[in-house]
């Protein structure tokens, strides 16, 4: 039997190859034999960001639209077996990660799987640079438990709503998961 990937049929292949360290892994909770470990967050990301502060904040705007939007549109599809266990699958693979870099790669392929369970691959690609320029940022920062916990909660929280057909709750729950990123950031961006 073949492993199941963590891509839909239609483009998304290109939007997880985008993202820095993803790669389109089975879903398991242990890392695949060998596999690439994911990267320690570099020393130099703070300085990779200069001169692109306005272009960072513009992705924090345009991550706050189009991801509650997929979230949204998710909720609101009949979502057939494979992409409700694809949203399950990377939902339990970001709750199981053991380190901040594997921890990042997981949460980026959740926030694809939403995008790709909305069922528009135009959202997918948006997803997709939303996710890149994140990561750019979120390696600038310390990784601080509380803030993965509380990440954890609201993923746990979107899942289920786009799960259960709630479009208006997985859009407001997306909402607030990419307004209380975006105010850690700004600080980062000042």
């Amino acid at each position: 039997m073949r492993s199941r990937r963590v891509w839909s049929s239609s483009r998304p292949r290109s939007g997880w190859a985008s993202i820095p360290g993803a790669c389109c892994c089975p879903l398991s909770v242990s890392w695949p034999s060998g596999w690439p470990r994911p990267r320690a967050p570099r020393a130099s990301a703070a300085a990779s960001l200069k001169g692109r502060h306005d272009e960072l904040l513009d992705a924090l705007t345009f991550r706050r639209v189009v991801e509650p939007g997929a979230a949204g549109l998710a909720a609101e599809r009949e979502l057939d077996e494979d992409t409700q266990a694809l949203l399950r699958g990377t939902l339990a693979a970001v709750a199981a990660a053991d380190s901040p870099a594997l921890h990042r790669q997981c949460d980026s392929r959740l926030h694809l799987a939403i995008a790709t369970a909305c069922g528009s691959p135009l959202t997918v690609a948006a997803v997709t640079q939303v996710q890149a320029d994140l990561h750019d940022m979120l390696q600038a920062i310390p990784v601080l438990d509380v803030n993965i916990e509380h990440s954890n909660a609201q993923h746990e929280a979107i899942v289920a709503a786009i799960l259960d057909g709630d479009a208006r709750r997985a859009r407001r729950v997306m909402t607030e998961h990419c307004e209380d990123t975006a105010a850690l950031l700004r600080g980062l961006l000042g």
